[in-house]
Parts: C-alpha cells; structure tokens; sequence
C-alpha cells in the first residue's frame, strides 16, 4: 500500500512500524519520503531519476530528530534539483566522502590491501601516520599543502619527532610515508569527472630534499671488534634482569649471524637445529624474511653456543624473550649506545652489528661478499644468481660463518692478553 500525505511533524510522529520497511510519501514535493524500519528508526529520504539517463537514484537525507521534515524537504529540493540537470546526487556524495577522506583512513586502506605489505612495514609506516604526521592525521589528506609539508620536514630535520635534536633522515623517511600514502589516495579518490581529488602530490615541493641518502657504511672497526666482543661477555655476566640478559644475548647473536635485528628477535625454537654430532648441521630458519625469500642458515659454534645459553621460558616460543608485549626482545639500543662509547663510537645500532658481519668476513676473513650478501638474505644482484642459484639454503656456507665467529673469538682473544673466556659451543675443540 502506497502512504501518501504532507509530512509534517504529527504525521511522522504517528506512523507505525511494520513488518518490513513501510515508505510514505510527501504530496507536497514528488519524491520526497519517509522510510521506516521494522525497528522503528525512522529516516527521510529523496527518490527520482536523473536527467538524459535511466537511472533512478535514492538517497537517504538523514534521520528523523537530527532532520526536521521542512528541512528534510529543503534538502530533498536541493537533491531533485541536481537530478534534473543530470548529476546524481549519491555521486556528488561520494565525492564529498572521497574529498574528506583522513589521512588515518587513507593509510588503513593502504595497510588493508592483501599480501601487498609486510607487518613490519605496516607498524613502521604506522609509526610515522601516529607520531610524524598526529596533527594532520584526521584531518583530510587533500588539505595538506605544499607548505605544510615543508614546514613540517623542516621541524622533523631541525628539531627530531620529541624535540631532542636534528634528524634529516628520520625526517626523510617520514616524509617517504606521506608522499607513499598520498600518491595511493591519488589513484584511489576520484572526483566527479574522474580526476583525483588531489592532482599533485604537495610533498613533491620535497624533491631536492629527498634524494637519496648516502650509503650508511658504520660498523665496528676490526680493530675493536676484539674488545666489543669482551664487553659483551663482560655485560651478560652482570645483567641486571632476564630481559637485560636476553638483550645481550640477541646482540651477539646478531653480530655472528649478520641477522636483521627483527629476524633475528623473533626467532622461535622450533625454527633452530642443533645438532649435538655434527656441528656443521647446526642451523636456523626465518620463513618471511623482509625479501619475501626464506632462508635456511648455516650456525657458528660460536652462535650455537648463544642459543645453548638461554633457557626457555615456559609458554613463549622465542629464544630471545621478554615480558613485552611481543613476548620477545624488541629493541637493543640501550645496551648498544652505552657499549659504543666503551669502544669510542658515537652510535651503534642493531643494523651496524649487519655491517660489521660482512666488514669482518671481508675484511678480517678474506671471504668472498657474493657468499656474505647470500647470509645475509640480501637479494643477489646477479642474472645468474637470482635465476640459477639456490639461494634459500646456505645450510653449505657453514665454513663461512664458523670463519667469522673464530676470528672474534681470536680478537677477543687478542683484546684481552689472550685471557678471555670463550662460550663453550657443539663441535668447539
């Protein structure tokens, strides 16, 4: 049955619910209704066809409480108007949501997109969204300016994300994220004649300040790697607690291994092999490395003797574990700012300790750095590599990593008057 009357106040205020939506419609101005739910929620609403097309179009106007019905009916007016001169109306409101869209929900559908990005990579383009870019982040993408942008990499340059100080590159990289985000919502929002609701990217007035940075090439110098290596001993026979332990432990890890800090964190036990006959048969697994290829590595006695040395922690699966949230270590900066001063550093980071992997196996080992880039799960550069070459089990490569855990040892060895205390390790003589 069709409904039919002026929508006034009294009438909306008398109609009842049914079992299915019941729709009444205004005899004031064609096409200008009411809709109400079996629930009883009671929404006004606007129907008829758009000029030089087929299409009918119905739009919701809003809520009965928040709408009164003369303005519902000003709206619907509104609305009836644009269909007569060929817009639909439902276009113009998806163009107005596109043209709102945040920052915060721009970066969520850039997250969402399956397969496409690494968890690691979410949580650090994430970072920037939520600490880089806080200001900005529910505020439309599309009003952000060039000047905001200058403006804002400047005070990350000059200034760093807390105030502590210059970060250029941190800032850079900040700048990376938004520029990444912004280029998505590019293709992503359209406006009504197809264009993207931003035509150019404001952080592109950035292009000379983005360049790419130099090639970071800090690592612990050969000549203090004896020491370094001491120093650590030294700071895992008087951690304070299980964490500080487990911390210490993840760096010598990481400085045997070459291993990402990330990769190497969170390492489980049941990716580990020890084998207590054979110590070239001793290895470890990472399943999603940052390159997408999965990787099989050979262990030093040196590294095994690490693992050895930690003691599982009942219902946590990391070899490294913590009490944080993760259940595993997450950051190795603190005990790594205060052993580079001990080494006359200025900085150490858990990716200097990769650096210095390959420094050493270079430098101090005579290895080959085709083999060293394969431990360290860096993609080969070479045709013949990257098509012919078994490059996810360098389980073989174990001489290689022996050569550099026995020449620390050796410096250590060396650093401390030949009086240092060397892990006891599967297959050491």
């Amino acid at each position: 049955m069709t409904n039919r009357g002026k929508l006034t106040k009294g009438y909306v205020d008398r109609v009842k619910p049914g079992v299915k939506d019941q729709f009444h419609w205004d005899t004031e101005v064609k096409g200008f209704g009411l809709r109400v739910s079996p629930t009883g929620k009671i929404s006004f609403i606007v129907q008829g066809r758009v000029e030089g097309s087929a299409r009918e179009a119905r739009l919701t106007i809003g809520s009965y409480g928040i709408f009164t019905p003369d303005q519902a009916r000003d709206v619907a007016r509104e609305h009836l108007r644009s269909m007569r001169l060929g817009i639909d109306p439902r276009d113009l409101r998806r163009q107005d949501q596109a043209a709102k869209v945040t920052l915060r929900e721009v970066a969520d559908a850039y997250f969402a997109r399956p397969g496409m990005l690494k968890e690691s990579t979410k949580s650090e383009m994430n970072r920037h969204v939520e600490k880089a870019f806080e200001a900005w982040k529910d505020k439309p993408i599309a009003a952000i300016t060039p000047a905001d942008c200058r403006r804002r990499y400047e005070e990350l340059a000059t200034k760093g994300l807390r105030g502590r100080g210059p970060a250029p590159t941190q800032a850079a990289i900040a700048m990376v994220t938004l520029r990444t985000l912004i280029n998505f919502a590019m293709n992503e929002y359209k406006r009504l004649d197809g264009k993207p609701i931003i035509e150019h990217n404001p952080v592109s007035i950035l292009k000379k300040d983005l360049r790419p940075s130099p090639p970071r090439t800090r690592h612990v110098d050969r000549r203090n790697v004896g020491e370094f290596w001491n120093l650590l001993i030294e700071a895992r026979a008087t951690a304070r607690n299980r964490d500080a332990l487990a911390g210490i432990d993840l760096i010598m890890f990481l400085a045997l291994t070459g291993a990402r800090r990330s990769e190497g964190a969170a390492l489980t036990w049941d990716r580990v092999n020890i084998d207590e006959m054979d110590s070239t048969n001793c290895w470890w697994h990472i399943p999603d490395p940052k390159n997408r290829n999965p990787v099989w590595l050979p262990l030093s006695s040196q590294a095994v003797a690490v693992i050895q040395s930690r003691e599982p922690v009942k219902d946590n699966p990391y070899v490294f574990a913590s009490r944080s949230k993760a259940g595993h270590i997450l950051d190795t900066r603190a005990p790594l700012e205060q052993l580079s001063k001990k080494i006359g550093m200025a900085r150490l980071s858990a990716h200097d300790l990769r650096r210095t992997f390959v420094t050493t196996g270079v430098k101090g080992c005579r290895l080959d750095l085709a083999k060293l880039e394969l431990l360290t799960n860096h993609v080969p550069q070479g045709v013949t590599a990257r098509h012919y070459l078994a490059t996810s089990d360098l389980r073989d490569f174990h001489m290689e990593v022996q050569a550099i855990g026995d020449w620390i040892e050796q410096q250590a060895a060396i650093a401390a008057s030949n009086n240092v205390v060397v892990l006891n390790a599967v297959g050491a003589t």
